[in-house]
């Protein structure tokens, strides 16, 4: 079911769903970050990886991600600068510091299959996040021969200082430190992803905060999830919601704002931007 109203009359609806609410459960997709500025392709492609669309021919960060480059050198030289510019740098806008604002003082949680650490940046506490799908800052063996992960800030650094002719030199390219196989990124992609035992710990934490606030008014939010994986959090927040008369579903997302029908009355859906949206809460 859709709904297509008047972006500030929703939003001051939204508001009020906010201040009932006895906890928050925010489930956050690709579109929050896009509002907040982090967009891969345009003008912030072409600033950063002018060289590679020219000597390459993609034409965004994304395909970039995919592209069978010639050597490992060069793949790690162009996944080093996309690792910098989408998780090391921040947004251009405040969307996830208003975000933060609207429920750091409530009982919340947050469920996301966005990589690259914006919520932690804001000032969400990390205890209180399940990066569902991985993190742009851990890397991991490609095997994976276990499940664990390391951080990535210092070798992407120094990718990005030495990188030369789109190439990384050869002895900084990452080795698992057990197996010696080549690293990789820690993204859910295929069966190889490795859920270490912060992952583990994180959805424990999640599926906790949601068994002890069974009955409660709960204020299940999303924003900016598409139907690439609805079975991580659109789907299972509205069967949340119809199983808890007391529940409520909030979904903010440009042209794909929808309920089902069970849920209706308790639901406020809003076609619009996430960023303006937020900024008219306040």
């Amino acid at each position: 079911m859709p709904f297509t109203r008047n972006c500030s009359a929703d939003a001051a609806r939204l508001a009020e769903r906010v201040s009932e609410a006895e906890c928050v459960v925010v489930g956050a997709g690709a579109g929050l970050s896009t509002a907040a500025g982090f967009t891969y392709d345009g003008g912030r492609f072409r600033q950063y990886f002018s060289d590679f669309e020219k000597k390459y021919g993609f034409h965004d960060m994304y395909s970039g991600s995919f592209y069978p480059f010639p050597s490992a050198e060069e793949r790690w030289a162009y996944m080093s600068r996309m690792i910098w510019v989408n998780r090391y740098q921040s947004p251009p806008k405040p969307v996830y510091e208003e975000l933060y604002n609207l429920v750091k003082d409530k009982d919340y949680f947050v469920l996301t299959t966005n990589v690259d650490h914006c919520f932690q940046k804001a000032g969400f506490a990390k205890e209180r996040l399940f990066y569902t799908q991985g993190d742009f800052g851990l890397s991991q063996c490609s095997l994976p021969c276990r499940q664990e992960t390391f951080d990535n800030e210092d070798a992407v650094r120094a990718m990005l200082r030495t990188q030369k002719d789109m190439r990384i030199p050869s002895e900084l390219m990452p080795h698992c430190p057990h197996c010696g196989r080549p690293m990789t990124m820690n993204l859910r992609a295929d069966g190889t992803f490795a859920e270490d035992e912060g992952w583990h710990r994180a959805q424990e934490r999640y599926h906790s905060f949601l068994q002890t606030r069974e009955g409660k008014r709960v204020l299940f939010l999303e924003l900016g999830v598409g139907y690439n994986t609805p079975a991580i959090i659109k789907f299972p927040f509205w069967q949340a919601v119809k199983e808890n008369p007391r529940a409520v579903y909030a979904c903010v997302n440009m042209g794909e704002a929808y309920c089902p029908q069970e849920i209706a009355q308790r639901s406020v859906c809003i076609d619009g931007d996430i960023g303006e949206v937020l900024q008219n809460l306040f």
